[in-house]
Formats: C-alpha cells, sequence, structure tokens
C-alpha cells in the first residue's frame, strides 16, 4: 500500500503540466510548419507570374507588327503578369534571343525566345540580413514561340 501511495503524489506533483508541455511543443513544430507554407507560397506565385509573363510575352511579340513595338508589347505584358501575383517589376529582367538570325526576331518561321527572370526575397526577412543576397531566391522561366509562315514578311 506505501508503493501506491507514492505513486499517486507523484502524479499529483505533475499535474496541469501536460498543457504547458503541449502549448511548447506546438508552438516549436507549428511556427517553422507555417513559416514554410507562407515562404513556399510566395514562390510558387513568383514562378507562375514569371512563367505566365514569359509564355505571353513571346506570344505578343510574334504577333507584332515590327520590333519596336514587339518589345513595347513584350514589357506590358511580363509587367502586367507580374503585377497579377504582386512581384515588382522593377526586379525583373527580360531577354530577347531570335533564331535564326538575331537582328531580325520576325521573320517567317523564326522563333523567338522570351527569358524572364526576377528575385523574390523570402518573406519576414529584415533588410539588415541581406535581403537581396543570401535570403532571395532567383527564379526564371522562358517561352519560345514561333513566328508565322503566312504572315507578312517584317
Amino acid at each position: 500500500m506505501r508503493r501506491w501511495k507514492r505513486w499517486s503524489e507523484a502524479l499529483a506533483a505533475e499535474e496541469g503540466s501536460a498543457s504547458l508541455e503541449f502549448i511548447t511543443a506546438g508552438m516549436l513544430l507549428l511556427v517553422p510548419l507555417v513559416y514554410l507554407v507562407v515562404a513556399l507560397g510566395s514562390l510558387q506565385a513568383a514562378a507562375l507570374a514569371v512563367e505566365g509573363g514569359a509564355r505571353q510575352a513571346a506570344r505578343v511579340y510574334v504577333d507584332s507588327v515590327d520590333s519596336a513595338t514587339a518589345r513595347h508589347r513584350t514589357e506590358v505584358a511580363v509587367r502586367f503578369a507580374l503585377a497579377d501575383y504582386g512581384i515588382d517589376d522593377a526586379a525583373a529582367s527580360v531577354t530577347i534571343d531570335c533564331l535564326p538570325r538575331p537582328d531580325a526576331c520576325l521573320t517567317r518561321q523564326g522563333t523567338v525566345t522570351v527569358t524572364v527572370s526576377t528575385t523574390v526575397a523570402l518573406p519576414l526577412m529584415p533588410p539588415v540580413l541581406g535581403g537581396g543576397g543570401l535570403l532571395a531566391v532567383p527564379i526564371e522561366a522562358s517561352a519560345v514561340q514561333q513566328v508565322s509562315r503566312f504572315g507578312r514578311e517584317r
């Protein structure tokens, strides 16, 4: 009987600590998990924005009348795609490559490759920690479109 009494006294001494342990363990596991979801969500949004911007920019480029109009329409398409996902277009860069001749992009059956790249800073990170360097992820996407063979020579 004496052994039973010691065991019940030991249990009585630990009353109320389960809720404290649950809160501590929950915070240690929940906070990193929530941050991971937020960070992956922002990276996925940036990837979708860059990919959609590159695809739409390549489409509007090959449908343009001349190179100057094509470049302007390409910049507008990328700016709209990035704005839809809340990404600053000042950090994005757009490059246009043309085949078979780099100097004449809108030749019949030529291909136009539009590459859009940007850098996404991880969320909730202060700029003091080097927000543009180690705490940013570069994202890039390319899209290729062919100029119609039935279009007029531009």
